[in-house]
């Protein structure tokens, strides 16, 4: 907090008019002298400058006021120009560190007491000294105390500060994970549903004038799908609903106890997908489920993009500890070559997360492979 000089120029004013007035307003009092006038002013008005140079500001406070003394050697009541040097003093212990602080200020209070003791040897252990040790030493800690103070302050804002950075900042990130959790949630729940689609959508077109009737079940397939794909749609866009909202109805989170009903939707689309080992995939740790139904999911949405209408195995086995999952497809020649996509992306994300791995490839005898180890105690 900065004071405007004029306050300590005004504080100077005050001191000075007491010194003056205490000294020479009495009726036995030493006449007012013109030159210790003007030293006293200087001890005094000098203040005004004890923020901007606080060391400089004690030093000429202190000569100042030790030459006021020795005008007026005579009398006592002159002691109080002292005020002025102390009240330096607290400025310097303010804006040094303790260590300077106190150093000044012992070297200050012992410089002051050799002066007084020389000037008057008798008087060495005197009240004189005494007040002006403890004095010495109030300015000292009380301009410690005022400097502790601010930097406790400064420091509890500084945290303040940066506890509402990490806050909105973890704020953002709880955002973008949050972004980034719906839009995989959505290609997963979605993108499989819209490859099939799109392959039936194909076998539709390809059959429409030759075998109406196979036309006619590929078309009775994409409207299924789609009818799938929306629903899907409208619950992960349901979510995403403000406080206060009405609630869209979402339906419970599959897992792998709906996994007979996902292979029948990609049976009917052309896939020869044979399975294994489903006996294995039952109380699964929720997190673990619903990563596995995601992976099959995935996994047989790319077969279908990627190779179409092949056959395809899917293997689950499970031990102590994880839960493996494997599918294999035979080599296909699809229509048209599907764009790269961000499924695998997703999917390893998904595994990475409970700590899992995923590993895929080509396989020696031709088609793919991907396999995926899940841990049972997931992170």
């Amino acid at each position: 907090m900065r004071i405007d000089p004029a306050v300590d120029l005004a504080i100077g004013l005050v001191v000075g008019v007491v010194v003056l007035a205490t000294t020479h307003g009495t009726p036995h009092a030493a006449p007012l002298d013109v030159t210790a006038t003007l030293v006293a002013a200087v001890a005094c008005l000098v203040l005004a400058l004890r923020r901007r140079w606080p060391l400089h500001t004690f030093l000429v406070s202190s000569v100042a006021a030790e030459a006021y003394l020795v005008f007026n050697h005579k009398t006592a009541n002159g002691m109080l120009i002292l005020a002025a040097p102390l009240i330096a003093l607290y400025t310097v212990a303010e804006s040094a560190s303790r260590r300077r602080a106190l150093t000044i200020g012992v070297l200050a209070v012992s410089a002051f007491a050799g002066l007084h003791m020389l000037a008057k040897p008798a008087s060495w252990l005197g009240a004189e000294n005494l007040a002006l040790a403890a004095l010495g030493g109030l300015a000292v800690a009380a301009g410690d105390g005022a400097r502790s103070r601010r930097e406790y302050l400064a420091e509890v804002e500084a945290r303040a500060l940066r506890a509402e950075r990490d806050r909105d900042a973890d704020a953002r990130r709880r955002v973008t994970d949050e972004r980034l959790r719906i839009a995989r949630d959505l290609h997963d729940a979605v993108g499989h549903q819209l490859a099939l689609i799109n392959v039936q959508a194909g076998v539709a077109v390809h059959l429409l004038d030759a075998q109406p009737v196979r036309a006619r079940e590929a078309l009775t397939h994409v409207r299924h799908a789609s009818r799938t794909a929306l629903g899907e749609l409208r619950d992960t866009i349901g979510l995403l609903r403000q406080p206060g909202d009405q609630l869209a109805p979402v339906d419970p989170v599959p897992g792998l106890t709906g996994l007979p009903d996902l292979l029948d939707t990609f049976r009917r689309s052309g896939l020869a997908v044979s399975a294994s080992g489903l006996g294995d995939a039952l109380d699964l740790p929720v997190p673990v489920d619903l990563t596995a139904y995601r992976v099959v999911q995935e996994a047989l949405t790319n077969v279908c993009k990627h190779a179409g209408a092949v056959a395809v195995h899917l293997l689950l086995q499970r031990s102590e500890e994880a839960l493996t999952i494997q599918v294999e497809n035979a080599p296909g020649t699809p229509g048209r070559p599907a764009a790269p996509g961000v499924g695998l992306v997703g999917m390893r994300e998904r595994v990475s997360a409970l700590g899992g791995s995923v590993e895929s490839g080509p396989r020696p005898a031709g088609g793919y492979r991907l396999t995926v180890v899940l841990p049972l105690e997931a992170r």
